[in-house]
């Protein structure tokens, strides 16, 4: 197994695998410190592992320097886990439930985003504001691994994360079937907060360095900037996304200002 592989497999902190462990994923093996045996000040941890071994998890006990050499998000916590790889989400699918159930979905799309932690973080913006799936390309964009579930503070075991072969082909297919796309800009584009969120909308995001690639932005019905007053010029992509997607939450929730 690759080191890349190992990383879809691979929890590590107490909060994601105590979420997976809620969502009902199988988590297969458990390492965690061998102080862990008998200390019982810690009894976070030590519920924990009671409760991955209850679930069927083989718990194994090494030092710490075995631990941090095993952790790749650099904050494991005293525990890293061994679980079922991740399912992606079946966008079709998904959009074929909400359209039997009459439900406008809301969707963020991410253009190429690498950076683990900003992926992370836009699922646990996603599921603060209600955002029914994050979809992301199949190629050059970050996998979900441990980094990215531990910036996700367990998000990623709530928010459907779909991978799609072309990004630019699923926002054509997503306007054919009635959404709205919205894109970002630096300048030249409407207040996030003075455009209208409601029914099937789609928000893209671009990458940290490049931001949204051409062909998309030419897609978008409605590209939105969000107004600064400071030295900084910029926003990154998970800021970005957290401010707009709170603004379209309230709306579609009938929220005054």
């Amino acid at each position: 197994m690759t080191r890349d592989e190992r990383e879809l497999c691979q929890l590590e902190g107490r909060n994601p695998i105590a979420e997976a462990l809620a969502a009902g994923r199988s988590i297969n093996r458990v390492y965690t410190l061998q102080s862990a045996r008998n200390v019982r000040s810690d009894t976070t941890l030590a519920r924990l592992i009671a409760d991955c071994k209850e679930r069927g998890a083989v718990i194994t006990y090494v030092n710490r320097a075995t631990l941090d050499a095993m952790a790749t998000s650099g904050a494991h916590q005293g525990i890293i886990a061994d679980i079922a790889p991740y399912e992606y989400a079946d966008l079709a699918d998904m959009l074929a439930q909400y359209e039997l159930s009459a439900t406008d979905p809301f969707l963020i799309l991410l253009d190429h985003i690498q950076d683990a932690h900003n992926l992370g973080s836009i699922l646990r913006i996603a599921d603060g504001a209600g955002v029914n799936a994050v979809v992301i390309p199949q190629r050059r964009s970050v996998m979900l691994n441990a980094a990215v579930a531990k910036a996700s503070a367990g998000a990623v075991e709530h928010v459907p994360l779909c991978r799609v072969i072309n990004l630019s082909k699923t926002v054509l297919d997503l306007k054919e079937q009635g959404f709205w796309i919205y894109g970002t800009t630096a300048e030249g584009g409407i207040a996030y907060d003075q455009v209208d969120f409601s029914g099937k909308i789609a928000l893209v995001i671009g990458s940290e360095g490049q931001g949204i690639s051409k062909k998309l932005l030419d897609h978008c019905d409605f590209l939105l900037t969000i107004p600064l007053y400071g030295k900084v010029n910029s926003l990154n992509a998970a800021v970005a996304s957290g401010i707009i997607a709170f603004e379209a939450a309230r709306q579609r929730r009938h929220i005054p200002r």
